[in-house]
């Protein structure tokens, strides 16, 4: 069993958000914390705010970049190094999507 963390957060449009953090362990460790205000009916201006960090805390072969492409659009990719690093990332993504899912008391496919 592993030790779940509540926590409160202020987002940069000043949102305050309950979120929830673990650490994943294998070889290497990743923290991971995730936390969303659920559906709000709206787009950016009027809608939920939804959250979440993926961070190194010790041994874990992870690159991180972040671009723009030709049409100005943000995005974020993420190289993994090593048979380790791909279980906890697994385990990190499936923690996300629980405390998401749980939050948002709604989900759609």
């Amino acid at each position: 069993m592993y030790e779940v963390k509540e926590k409160r957060r202020t987002l940069e449009d000043s949102t305050e958000i309950t979120t929830y953090s673990r650490n994943v362990i294998s070889c290497n460790i990743l923290e991971v914390e995730a936390g969303t205000t659920g559906y709000k009916g709206g787009d950016t201006g009027h809608g939920g705010r939804t959250y979440f960090r993926i961070e190194d805390a010790g041994g874990t072969d992870m690159t991180v970049n972040s671009y723009v492409n030709q049409f100005g659009c943000s995005g974020l990719e993420v190289t993994l190094g090593g048979d380790c690093e791909l279980e906890t990332m697994i385990r990190a993504l499936k923690f996300i999507t629980k405390v998401l899912e749980q939050e948002s008391e709604e989900v759609y496919d």
